[in-house]
């Protein structure tokens, strides 16, 4: 039986096509505007057709075209389209403009005929005057011929075994008389927060993902490159999940083919001796005075990833946290392990971009819980497919923004 199809806008690394994967659909297409994020999401997905540009300069035919889906079904459209503008009394925050990427995504949803529709967004909507924006949204998609799922609903990413405090919103809509799917049930506590519910069991913790990891300050190699051949240590059980020891029968995703004696994305950062000195000196789950960075409880979970700004606001770096063990910023792999991605998952070999795409993205797990919702909307039982993907050419990792863009225009499978 043939996959469902999604199509993945405002794609970024590939934490919701992933999610969505492993739900059970094939990412027919995917859209990024960075060209960084978008080579990596073409090696991590090598299947999959990206289209680098905005989706302000796209259609819904031209989406079919340059995906290669034609006239094919598309189940549904999943994205995150930034919107910040809500200061402008008397008009309705779908017409400022620093809200015109939610109402493009609107339009390609209805250009595409998707059956259904997943836009996830901040927290921060759902609060004050920014509630509007909300209704908005709920009312023009009614106009357009979609139900939409209300009340809408924040969910954690931690209620889903992912070892995070992570909050999004997410929207969920369908087709007039196709059936609405239902919001995921919490399956975990966060370990180290108050219990959601006392008959969930714990979620994994810090040390879960990180400890069976060796410390990247052990490897020379890693102060110029990401990569490197390493012993681990014993997992537990989350991590022997991402490390590919032990299966998920969850996962329906297509498995990768991938070294797994290679330990990457994890680049060393240069901290002096007395950032060290504060940082071995604060207690897990404590803040550093100084840096105002939070050491991370190995019995807890982590503090939301951030991704920084982009490089028309000053390419800021978010703050990564301090691990657990040593006197340093934990690295782009502890990142992802805390963030649920398998280790076979690659992002840019630079601790700027790598962090960025970590932490803009919606975690596995999260868009996996979410994504079954639609699965089961659809009245499809999931399997996963026998045939082992290989994953794409390292030089897609290794790119920055120009050799990027060059690389992928010569990609004959990246449009």
């Amino acid at each position: 039986m043939d996959r469902p199809v999604c199509i993945d806008l405002f794609a970024g690394v590939g934490g919701l096509s992933l999610g969505f994967e492993q739900a059970g659909f094939d990412v027919a297409c995917a859209v990024e505007i960075d060209p960084v994020h978008s080579a990596a999401h073409r090696f991590n997905f090598p299947d999959t057709p990206v289209i680098c540009g905005s989706v302000t300069e796209l259609t819904g035919p031209e989406i079919r075209r340059r995906s290669g889906l034609g006239d094919g079904k598309v189940d549904v459209v999943v994205g995150g389209p930034p919107c910040q503008g809500f200061s402008m009394i008397g008009k309705r925050a779908l017409e400022d403009d620093r809200n015109a990427l939610v109402g493009h995504f609107m339009r390609i949803v209805c250009e595409l005929d998707a059956s259904y529709f997943v836009m996830e967004n901040v927290k921060g909507l759902t609060i004050g005057k920014h509630r509007q924006f909300l209704d908005e949204v709920v009312e023009e998609f009614q106009k357009a011929g979609y139900d939409v799922l209300v009340p809408w609903k924040v969910l954690n990413a931690g209620w889903f075994g992912v070892p995070q405090h992570r909050e999004r919103l997410f929207l969920l809509g369908a087709k007039k008389g196709l059936p609405l799917p239902s919001y995921p049930e919490p399956f975990t506590n966060l370990s180290g927060k108050k219990a959601l519910s006392a008959s969930l069991p714990a979620g994994p913790t810090v040390a879960d993902a990180l400890y069976d990891l060796p410390d990247a300050e052990d490897f020379e190699a890693l102060r110029g490159g990401d990569a490197v051949r390493a012993v681990l240590s014993a997992p537990s059980p989350y991590a022997a999940v991402l490390r590919g020891i032990v299966d998920d029968p969850e996962d329906h995703s297509h498995r990768r083919r991938w070294n797994c004696e290679v330990m990457t994305a994890s680049t060393r950062s240069d901290h002096n001796e007395v950032s060290r000195r504060r940082f071995a000196e604060t207690a897990n789950g404590a803040v550093e005075p100084v840096s105002r960075f939070l050491k991370l409880d190995p019995a807890g979970v982590c503090n939301t990833l951030r991704a920084g700004t982009d490089e028309q606001r000053g390419a800021f770096t978010a703050a990564r946290p301090i691990h657990p063990v040593h006197p340093r910023c934990i690295t782009v792999r502890e990142m992802a392990r805390l963030h649920g991605y398998p280790d076979w998952f690659r992002f840019n070999w630079t601790k700027w971009h790598g962090a960025r795409e970590v932490g803009n993205s919606v975690p596995p797990g999260l868009g996996r819980a979410v994504g079954t919702r639609i699965v089961a909307a659809l009245g499809i039982t999931p399997s996963r497919p026998d045939r082992i993907v290989e994953l794409g050419d390292e030089s897609f990792v290794l790119v920055d923004k120009s050799s990027a863009t060059a690389l992928l225009s010569k990609d004959s499978t990246a449009y």
